[in-house]
C-alpha cells in the first residue's frame, strides 16, 4: 500500500471539503441550513475516519514508514507525537478560536446578541471541553509512556500507532459532538487551516534548505 500516494489524494480532497464548509450559510437561518451544516460536518468527519482506516492498514504493512512520514515536511515531523498530531491540540484550538471570536464580538455578546459561533460557547460546553482535555491528557500519557521499550518490537509499535490514532480520532469526534453544527464547521475549518498553514510553511522551509 502506497500511503504517500493515498495521502496526496486525501489531502487534495480535504481542501475541497473545507472549501464547501467555508461556503456554507453561517449562521444557519433555517432548518435546511442547519441540516446542510450537519451533512457537511458528517462528510468531513467521514473523510478523517477514512484517513485513519487506511493509515492503520499501512501501519500493519510497514510501521516504520508511517513513523518516517515522508509525505510530511521536516517541520511537521518535528511536531509529531507518535506519527501524528498531538490530540490536545484540538482543545488548544478551541480555546484560541473562542477567545479570538469572543473579543471581536464582545459588544454584541454584552448586548445579549447570540452569535452562535465558537465565541459563544456555553458554560456547559466549556466544562465538557475541560473534561475531555483531562481525559485525553491521561490517555496520551499512558500511550506515550509505553514507547520507550518498543524499539525492537515492531508488532507493538503497530499497536502504539493505532492506539494513538484511535485517540486522535476519538478526540476529534468528541469535540465535534459537543459543538453545534455551526461551531463544528468553524472548528473543522480552523483545524484544517492550521494544518494547511504548517504544511505550506514546512514546504517553504524545506525548499529554502535544499537550495542552500
Amino acid at each position: 500500500m502506497d500511503f504517500h500516494r493515498f495521502f496526496g489524494t486525501w489531502y487534495e480532497q480535504l481542501h475541497h471539503q473545507i472549501h464547501h464548509l467555508t461556503k456554507a450559510t453561517r449562521p444557519p437561518t433555517t432548518d435546511d441550513d442547519d441540516h446542510q451544516l450537519t451533512q457537511l460536518v458528517n462528510k468531513t468527519m467521514f473523510h478523517f475516519v477514512e484517513y485513519y482506516r487506511v493509515k492503520s492498514l499501512a501501519a500493519n504493512q510497514d510501521v516504520l514508514s508511517i513513523f518516517s512520514a515522508r509525505w510530511s515536511t521536516t517541520l511537521e515531523r518535528s511536531l509529531h507525537w507518535i506519527a501524528g498530531w498531538r490530540p490536545t491540540t484540538a482543545f488548544h484550538l478551541i480555546y484560541t478560536e473562542s477567545s479570538i471570536l469572543f473579543e471581536s464580538r464582545i459588544l454584541d455578546i454584552l448586548h445579549g446578541i447570540r452569535t452562535g459561533d465558537l465565541g459563544d460557547l456555553s458554560p456547559a460546553q466549556f466544562t465538557r471541553v475541560s473534561e475531555l482535555q483531562c481525559e485525553t491528557d491521561e490517555a496520551s500519557e499512558l500511550i506515550g509512556g509505553t514507547c520507550g521499550d518498543l524499539d525492537k518490537k515492531i508488532g507493538r509499535l503497530v499497536q502504539i500507532v493505532q492506539k494513538a490514532d484511535e485517540l486522535r480520532l476519538r478526540t476529534l469526534k468528541a469535540v465535534v459532538e459537543l459543538l453545534t453544527p455551526q461551531q463544528a464547521v468553524e472548528f473543522l475549518i480552523a483545524a484544517a487551516q492550521l494544518h494547511f498553514g504548517i504544511h505550506r510553511w514546512g514546504l517553504n522551509h524545506d525548499r529554502e534548505r535544499a537550495e542552500k
